[in-house]
Order: C-alpha cells, then structure tokens, then sequence
C-alpha cells in the first residue's frame, strides 16, 4: 500500500482564494473590511518569516492587516497597552501577538488580555471553554487543529465512529484537536509521553494525529493499514548528505514507513503548516463577519 499524499499547501491556497472572494464579498454587502494586526516583539529571524508570510496571506485575501514591531526591551506595560488600542480599534477584527514573548514579559497576561471575539489564535480562555463545551459557533477555534480538521475530512468525509489517537496535550494543538474530533462524534484517546505502551494504543487507530515535537517519532509499525495520518510535528535535523551543516524539515511522524501503510498522510513540509496561516485568515473573516451580524461560513464543506 502506498498512502494517499494529502497536499495541504494546494487544499490552503483553495481555501485562501475562497476567503478572498468572500471577503469582497462582505465589503460590498456591508461595507466591513476584514482587519488583522500582527504584533511582533524583538528580531527572531523565524517569527519575521511567519510574520512576513502571514501580511502576505492578508493582503491576498483582501484584507486590512497592519503590523507592529517592538524592540526586545519593550516594557510589558507598553504591549498591553497596545492590545487595548487594537482592543478598542473597529478597523480591527483579529488581533494577533507573534510567540515567543521575551521573559520578562507574562505571556498569560497578554493573551488574555485580547478580547475573545478578536483572538484569532484562539487561546483565550474563554474560547478555549467554548470549545470543550461544544459551542464551537461561538468560539474562535485555533487554527492548526482546525485546519488539520479540514484535511483529515476531505480525505475521510464523515468522521463520526472513527477512532482518533491523538499523540500531544498541548493546549495549542492536542486539547483543542481532541474537542473537534469530538465534535465530529470520533471515539477520541489524547496520548503523550507517559503513555503506556503507545505504539499499540496508535495501532488502533482509524486517524492518528501527530503533535509531541520529537522528529519521526511515529513510526510506520505504529500505524494501522488504511489509517489516515495528520503530522503536525515541524522538526529541523541534520542533514549530511546535502552538504556539511546541512538541515531539512521533517515531522513527528517516520513519513517514509508510515507511509508504506497508512491510507493517507501529511507530508512536512506542505502537510498541516499552510492550513495554520489559511485558518488565520478563515478565523479573521469570521471574526469580521460577526462583527456585520453574519453567520459563520463551513469552510471544510466549500472546499469539497
């Protein structure tokens, strides 16, 4: 058996070019430009790419975006202060803040500080309660269990009595992803490393979910024929056969001898990492089109 690529970066432009046209959309009906800012503290060369590529995601989809850059000293008081600005900013739909903070910043404290309806990563608390509670219509869902969602259903279509392992308890990935299997009436196992004899555990599984941050951990034995794998995991190793200091990207999951078994895996990179930055900008226009009264919009089914 030889598993079934999904190819996230095609599925993301899709979704992408589908946002755009509903984003005209809503400025011609209503008059709302859908507005995002980006608020990056200190030079971390990875953060400005992200940062970089998530203004470009924006300007593609016809957005307003807007990007503040702080200086690694920035006071924690000043941050805050800007969150209440973009707080308080109708322009201003999602707001968010590019992680890792500096130390002597409280992280806590500046996420919580966004306004739920505007925390487009959707770590506020509130919205992470809306989630667990099932009341994903009111919540902002984060967007790499969200997109990782999308992917798994257009491979699967109808998830519901699937068994799903999902391995990581992150509150940015694992937790939230096991809320939305959940929600697709999967019969959910949260894993992680205290877990007892975890290549069997994943063997019963119909979707395996990837997302512990140990490169190719997962390995193709682990793997039930015909399951479908989602690799969050985004790893860089050594890579000595490109050349003396050489590096490549892999994921959690062993990509090669999973896939000589799986149904259908992810590829790292171009599997779940353009979904995240898509369902920014889906997360985005679902924040402004809340904020016109409109009701959200089914992305997973749009695209299939």
């Amino acid at each position: 058996m030889t598993a079934t690529r999904i190819d996230g970066k095609a599925i993301a432009t899709d979704l992408r070019a589908t946002i755009a046209i509903e984003a005209e959309k809503l400025i011609k009906e209503t008059n709302v430009v859908p507005g995002i800012a980006v608020v990056i503290v200190g030079e971390d060369p990875a953060s400005k790419v992200y940062v970089a590529s998530k203004g470009k995601a924006a300007k593609e989809c016809n957005f307003h975006s807007v990007q503040h850059t702080l200086a690694d000293d920035v006071t924690e008081e000043t941050l805050l202060s800007l969150i209440g600005d973009l707080n308080d900013d109708p322009a201003i739909h999602g707001i968010l803040v590019q992680l890792p903070l500096p130390d002597h910043i409280n992280e806590s404290k500046v996420l919580n500080l966004i306004r739920p309806d505007k925390d487009v990563d959707g770590f506020h608390p509130i919205n992470v309660g809306l989630l667990t509670a099932g009341e994903r219509d009111k919540a902002m869902v984060p967007c790499t269990p969200a997109g990782s969602l999308i992917l798994a259903k257009r491979v699967l279509g109808n998830l519901s009595g699937k068994n799903a392992v999902v391995i990581g308890r992150s509150n940015i990935v694992g937790k939230p992803m096991a809320a939305l299997l959940l929600a697709e009436s999967c019969t959910v196992t949260i894993a992680h490393s205290r877990t007892k004899d975890l290549p069997d555990v994943v063997r019963g599984a119909d979707i395996v979910v990837a997302a512990v941050g140990r490169p190719q951990m997962v390995k193709g034995d682990w793997i039930k024929d015909g399951a479908c794998v989602i690799d969050v995991g985004i790893n860089r190793i050594d890579a000595p056969e490109r050349g003396e200091g050489k590096t490549r990207l892999v994921g959690d999951v062993d990509y090669d001898s999973a896939a000589e078994r799986a149904g259908s895996i992810t590829p790292v990179p171009g599997g779940v990492g353009p979904m995240t930055i898509a369902l920014l900008m889906a997360n985005t226009l679902t924040a402004a089109r809340r904020s016109a009264g409109l009701d959200d919009l089914d992305y997973a089914s749009m695209l299939s």
